[in-house]
């Protein structure tokens, strides 16, 4: 691996970005300026087309606290997004440097220009738009119907939008919203721990449950044939976490650009999703 890594959780230095940011995470492109303090602001030519900092360097806030998409294997980073960062790293020539911060303190980090870019699969939301730049998607996130293998009640949304049916949801999720939403008919049953939830099923005591695939195939790794994915014809909901980017660095975005599209083409970022999320890659976006 060629990261280096910060394990001290470092918190922005500047309240009144912090707060301003805080209240953005609770839940392209513009000039081609680059931050203070890097080439493009001071000289040198191979820096300035990276629109890094520091020459040579590209340096990333991370939260490693989600196993399997990125975390603490030991004292060293792992997972989907590690990978991929030491994947873009040999591709733009330069060294990595991971930061792991809180997750609260990742934006207001990058608004103070403490690192580079951002990998915690960012929702690019309005609201966050008019604070940071963001990437094309790096990584879905599909939201599936767990059920015990063997399960006879059908394959389709309507065999489970029945009274009588119980599914199970993390407490306070998204999941918990789309079982309410797309299942009107059946008993939510939510838990406050995913594991419990999960276990439900697993257990008979439940029919079904939702949650992201990746979740459903980290829980398969240590409790191997005691839940699989309904096959539905499409997930119940899809969307891509982003990487974000200082405001207004157009240089580094498009970088980030070029290598997620070839990465997405070459079949790097399906190779690197099956090897830590889940089986099965979801669509990726087009536009490359």
């Amino acid at each position: 691996m060629n990261a280096r890594f910060s394990k001290k959780l470092r918190l922005p230095l500047i309240a009144a970005v912090a707060a301003a940011a805080l209240a953005l995470t609770a839940c392209g492109g513009g000039s081609t300026a680059a931050p203070e303090g890097s080439a493009a602001a001071g000289g040198d030519a191979a820096s300035s087309s990276d629109g890094l900092m520091t020459p040579g360097t590209l340096v990333v806030g991370m939260n490693l606290q989600y196993k399997p998409q990125m975390f603490l294997d030991g004292d060293t980073p792992s997972g989907y997004d590690v990978d991929l960062l030491n994947a873009l790293a040999d591709d733009m020539g330069v060294k990595l440097e991971i930061q792991n911060l809180d997750f609260n303190g990742l934006i207001p980090g990058l608004q103070a220009k403490q690192f580079d870019m951002v990998s915690v699969g960012l929702g690019a939301t309005d609201e966050r738009k008019k604070v940071i730049d963001f990437s094309r998607g790096y990584v879905p996130y599909a939201t599936i119907l767990g059920v015990k293998p063997g399960s006879t009640r059908g394959n389709t949304v309507d065999d489970y939008n029945q009274a009588g049916v119980v599914i199970t949801a993390l407490q306070g999720s998204t999941s918990e919203t789309l079982v309410k939403d797309t299942f009107p008919n059946a008993t939510v049953s939510s838990f406050p721990d995913q594991n419990a939830a999960l276990l439900e099923v697993a257990s008979g005591r439940a029919d079904a449950t939702v949650v992201e695939d990746y979740i459903l195939a980290e829980f398969d790794r240590s409790n191997s044939g005691q839940l699989e994915v309904l096959d539905l014809d499409e997930p119940l909901s899809l969307y891509y976490g982003a990487w974000g980017v200082q405001k207004d660095n157009s240089a580094l975005t498009e970088k980030l650009d070029a290598f997620l599209c070839k990465a997405q083409d070459d079949g790097t970022l399906e190779e690197l999703y099956t090897k830590w999320m889940a089986p099965t890659m979801p669509a990726m976006p087009d536009g490359c």
